[in-house]
């Protein structure tokens, strides 16, 4: 039984993103089809705007709009930086869920959470009554958790019609997603590109800079970061890392380098 109606929250858009381009479209498609996907490139802001285009629609008043996202640490930071560009408090109208950590309430109008909550989440509630629409994020990751949702929503929504399905995409197998919920509309909206300098050092080159041995990667990876701001490179840095304990040593480490 979906919740009682929320008040209604009206998104507003800087424009500076490709997906503003297509956001008539995008809206008006989703109107009139319970079923679409949105094939973006990286850079594109779909996984930030798509959300609020969904309150644009009038969804998440009766019921909740879902955002999965394959990974926690991905699903806390989205969901931070929707409450903020709708200018809403995190935790409130926009909240998410991911294993141990429930930060929504009976406002929340978006919730982001993890595939795997989301599938727990089907076990308990079998037509998802709760939810007014199901945004599947990055579905070209085809984990085992996206393929037992996609699979499950196609047989939803048969049984649900006033349910609304988004799948969004890379570039790739879109035309697949399309044919497994009876050639669903496909939006393709392009991306966003920077110029990347890339710069190539081995371990062995770190460890003899940092003048030291048996540096772990973590380590290493702060080695690196600290040299690049140290020359005063203009621009961001993007590093990969395996997991969120990961991501958090490196950013104690920065925050505790005198650099």
């Amino acid at each position: 039984m979906k919740t009682q109606s929320r008040a209604p929250i009206t998104p507003t858009y800087t424009n500076d993103l490709p997906i503003h381009a297509r956001r008539e479209e995008i809206i008006q498609t989703v109107r009139d089809n319970q079923v679409v996907v949105i094939a973006g490139e990286t850079g594109s802001g779909k996984t930030t705007q798509l959300p609020k285009f969904l309150l644009e629609c009038g969804l998440g008043q009766n019921g909740l709009i879902a955002c999965t996202q394959p990974r926690r640490v991905a699903a806390l930071s989205v969901a931070q930086r929707i409450a903020e560009e709708l200018k809403v408090s995190y935790g409130k109208e926009v909240g998410a869920k991911i294993r141990f950590t429930d930060q929504t309430s009976k406002q929340t109008s978006i919730k982001v959470m993890t595939d795997g909550i989301l599938l727990n989440e089907m076990q308990d509630d079998p037509l998802l009554k709760a939810y007014d629409a199901i945004l599947i994020d990055e579905a070209h990751e085809r984990s085992l958790n996206i393929d037992f949702i996609l699979g499950f929503l196609r047989q939803l929504i048969r049984k649900r019609k006033d349910l609304k399905a988004i799948i969004t995409s890379a570039t790739i197998d879109t035309a697949t997603f399309s044919k497994a919920f009876d050639d669903a509309p496909i939006i393709e909206v392009s991306g966003r590109m920077y110029p990347v300098d890339v710069f190539y050092r081995p371990m062995d080159e770190i460890e003899r800079t940092a003048q030291r041995k048996d540096l772990t990667f973590i380590e290493g990876c702060v080695e690196v970061i600290t040299e690049i701001i140290q020359d005063n490179r203009e621009g961001d840095i993007l590093a990969f890392l395996p997991g969120e304990r990961d991501i958090n040593e490196v950013r104690r480490l920065l925050e505790d380098s005198p650099a």
